[in-house]
């Protein structure tokens, strides 16, 4: 009875040993992991190199795996587990620590060409195809280590990737299609991320991201656009932010054919320089213009030319210039005139 209860106690010593060695490590990992990446954050955040954020941030998911596999380790060390079984376990570790490695670099390389491309002012690095299509050649990468690793020869599995990629190209032709038109978009550098855009059909707004099928366009009325790379590729743009964001707002006014077209210059630049210096969006040192260009049916037709600093700055200015306009004109007693549409009567009843 005493050799059977001792043989019971071993064989429940014999899982919950190593069982409470690797929870105790776990914690203990843990616990020291958290108080490390405490101190780091700490730290990084009175430099000013963003390259240690950018690598603190991309270990914090896989420092946790690493603690996993420590654990693991410790426990298997304490154990007395068969030959078979920690030769399997080595695998696993093994396996584990490739994949950690490899979203550790994926999370870096991303994370470096993001923030290095807005500082180069490159549209290379902040649209999301190029950060997708660099993770997945990490990822790639990382898992031909791990089956190379594991023992499995990956010459067979290039040699039919070889053999495949022709039929996978004809597959997916159109996909492909988008692919490289988002690749020649992003290189081409005629639009960028955050432009104003206006395709031939009509469609207009911001651009927000480039992926690896779709162009995203954020409409005025805050509606998302989605356009195929290859069609965007092929249509006629109309891009407002090149080759800078500012732009040329133009009003245009008529007044009465016996106003003094000095005054009227004069009274109309004045309006328009205010509005320059007072509203948002206006160029406060641009000086605006008048141009008569037009003897119209009952007026005299011209053209004010004021500058705003985007493309949607334009309507607050319009607005403004307008109402402040209107009134000056009053005041000035300087006449806008309204159509005015002669019948010849003796023409027409000869007509009937």
């Amino acid at each position: 009875m005493d050799l059977a209860n001792n043989l019971t106690l071993e064989n429940t010593w014999f899982v919950v040993g190593p069982a409470l060695v690797f929870f105790s490590a776990l914690f203990i990992g843990l616990a020291a992991r958290k108080i490390v990446f405490i101190r780091l954050a700490k730290w990084a955040s009175g430099t000013q190199t963003e390259i240690d954020d950018i690598i603190i941030h991309a270990i914090s998911r896989p420092s946790v795996i690493w603690c996993l596999m420590l654990s693991l380790y410790i426990a298997l060390d304490a154990s007395k587990m068969p030959q078979e079984f920690v030769g399997m376990a080595g695998k696993i570790l093994l396996a584990l620590g490739i994949i950690s490695v490899t979203i550790a670099l994926s999370n870096i390389a991303g994370g470096m060409v993001r923030v290095y491309s807005g500082e180069l002012n490159s549209e290379l690095g902040s649209a999301s195809l190029t950060q997708n299509i660099i993770r997945i050649a990490i990822f790639s990468i990382g898992i031909l280590v791990l089956l190379n690793s594991l023992g499995i020869s990956i010459a067979p599995i290039l040699a039919t990737l070889g053999v495949g990629g022709l039929a996978v190209a004809l597959a997916l032709q159109e996909t492909l299609s988008n692919l490289f038109a988002g690749f020649n978009i992003t290189l081409a550098k005629n639009i960028h991320i955050g432009d104003y855009i206006k395709l031939d059909n009509g469609q207009e707004g911001y651009v927000t991201d480039i992926d690896w099928r779709n162009t995203r366009i954020r409409m005025l009325p805050n509606n998302i656009v989605l356009i195929p790379n290859s069609k965007l590729a092929q249509s006629v743009i109309t891009n407002y932010h090149l080759p800078d964001k500012e732009l040329a707002v133009l009003v245009e006014v008529g007044v009465h054919y016996d106003s003094d077209l000095e005054k009227v210059e004069k009274v109309t630049c004045e309006v328009a320089k205010d509005i320059m210096k007072s509203v948002s969006g206006g160029v406060g040192g641009f000086e605006p213009l008048v141009r008569y260009h037009t003897f119209g049916d009952f007026s005299i037709g011209l053209t004010v030319v004021m500058r705003g600093k985007e493309f949607t700055d334009q309507y607050l200015i319009k607005h403004e210039f307008i109402k402040r306009l209107h009134k000056r004109y009053a005041k000035e007693g300087i006449v806008i005139p309204y159509p005015v549409r002669a019948i010849n009567y003796a023409q027409e009843k000869a007509v009937q």
